[in-house]
């Protein structure tokens, strides 16, 4: 486990726009990763993220076609596609089921849930469906990044896709919203940018 304390780990993650070429990642340090991005916050706990982890080659020049050619993907050690379901409001029965055994809810409890959930999803609509769908995955790959961070890959999130290409490519559900890439890797800091202008809390925060 990292020594680091959660300060140093926000203020040392940066979007690396450069990736040290041939650097595998592996099944067993994903799989670390996302043992821990599922813990992320979502919206009734519906857990909408989703992902894609994009190795092989022919599958990465997918990505990279669909992505306007941009090079740090050939470079990565993997691209994460980062997708939310937008119909997760209909798993939430199951989601439930465990505290329902457990008698953690009652059954009076767990069927109201189900209800809200359900009605609240298919009285505000598909726009909504697709809102939350990109808010909630959005959560959970930021925590994505911060995790990769922590156990010492590097990352980037990119928002330059065509989004129709890339799930014509990676053969996506319609269920399925893509909403960012983040390239994993190993920094190449040969050439190290400074970090970008960061406004001052005044700029951006209001207190009322």
């Amino acid at each position: 486990m990292s020594n680091s304390s959660f300060t140093d780990l926000v203020k040392s993650r940066r979007s690396a726009n450069k990736f040290i070429p041939d650097t595998p990642i592996t099944d067993k340090e994903i799989d670390a990763i996302f043992s821990l991005v599922k813990f992320a916050p979502s919206a009734y706990n519906l857990q909408h993220g989703n992902y894609i982890v994009v190795r092989e080659e022919e599958n990465k020049q997918k990505v990279y076609e669909a992505a306007y050619k941009q090079y740090k993907i050939l470079t990565s050690s993997a691209v994460i596609v980062v997708l939310g379901n937008k119909r997760a409001y209909e798993d939430v029965e199951k989601l439930n089921e465990g505290m329902l055994n457990l008698g953690i809810l009652s059954k009076q409890e767990f069927d109201r849930e189900v209800e809200i959930v359900r009605h609240e999803y298919a009285a505000r609509g598909e726009d909504f469906m697709r809102d939350e769908a990109i808010r909630n995955a959005s959560l959970s790959a930021m925590q994505l990044m911060l995790i990769a961070k922590d156990q010492g890959w590097d990352t980037c999130p990119m928002i330059g896709f065509d989004a129709t290409a890339l799930t014509s490519a990676l053969d996506i559900s319609d269920d399925y919203e893509p909403v960012l890439l983040v390239a994993i890797g190993k920094e190449d800091t040969s050439r190290p940018r400074p970090r970008g202008y960061r406004k001052p809390v005044g700029e951006f925060v209001k207190m009322m």
